[in-house]
């Protein structure tokens, strides 16, 4: 049987014969995930079993399965969220969302605040934003309701079941009450461009999650018309937005009566996240 470093040499020669870029980390990460652990021993000598594993992992990368979908959860903010073909992975990108939201209610981090995720999918949005605000309680509405069942799962595996709800629900469909934070990563990429995104997203993430319509502001059209009689005083919307999509999303959400508030960054210098208030 190969030594972890045999073994490590073979599926980066693999990978990187099959084009990908990140032959070195993915390697890692499935040999991690093929033994279950993150300290590998070079000289550790694998068993048939793990070898198999390791295997079935490489031939499933080497056929455009994204590495977190093959390992089937991912960390975001600190916290673990596991996958569902139902769910988006959480990427850390998002993690700006979450950013903005919190700057915003720096004082107000032991309110009773009531947080609305539209378009939830593992959670991670609410979740972490509960992780942070520990009087806080949260609602999670998706479509899907495998996302929402995963969404719960997550929240039982990070210890926020409590404080976190899940339902399956079209956008704000039903909502009546008033929320203090609204988030979310709504789908926003114009329905011809997906044909033409890496097979990782357009073969493995959910179409729900990916169409925005014609030109990838369909949620945000709505979120313009409704959100606004949703949003309790003193409270804060904070939106993802795609590559470009600011100014378009910011004058939709005025003309519903929002006041723009400001953006936010990533990590890669790509206006990310928008806020909003009541004007």
């Amino acid at each position: 049987m190969p030594t972890v470093r045999e073994a490590r040499r073979l599926a980066v020669q693999a990978l990187s014969e099959t084009g990908i870029e990140t032959a070195g980390l993915d390697a890692r990460l499935l040999l991690e995930g093929a033994l279950d652990t993150r300290d590998l021993n070079p000289e550790h000598e694998l068993d048939a079993a793990t070898v198999a594993t390791f295997e079935g992992f490489l031939h499933r990368r080497r056929a455009g399965e994204p590495v977190w979908r093959i390992l089937g959860e991912r960390e975001f903010w600190g916290l673990t969220f596991r996958l569902s073909p139902a769910t988006l992975e959480p990427r850390p990108d998002s993690e700006t969302i979450v950013e903005a939201a919190l700057a915003q209610f720096a004082g107000r981090r032991e309110d009773e605040l009531a947080l609305l995720d539209l378009g939830t999918g593992t959670g991670c949005l609410l979740l972490a934003l509960l992780s942070e605000l520990p009087r806080a309680q949260g609602l999670g509405i998706d479509l899907s309701e495998e996302a929402c069942r995963t969404a719960a799962g997550n929240a039982v595996l990070n210890g926020l079941e409590e404080r976190a709800t899940f339902r399956q629900g079209s956008w704000t469909e039903g909502l009546t009450s008033r929320f203090d934070l609204i988030v979310s990563n709504p789908p926003y990429i114009p329905s011809a461009e997906i044909a033409t995104l890496s097979v990782e997203v357009r073969e493995h993430d959910p179409m729900l999650a990916l169409d925005g319509g014609a030109d990838g502001l369909g949620p945000y059209r709505l979120f313009a018309s409704s959100l606004p009689s949703l949003l309790a005083p003193g409270g804060v919307i904070v939106l993802e937005i795609g590559a470009g999509q600011g100014p378009d999303v910011a004058a939709l959400m005025q003309a519903g009566g929002l006041e723009f508030r400001g953006s936010r960054h990533d990590l890669g210098g790509h206006e990310r996240a928008l806020i909003f208030t009541l004007a």
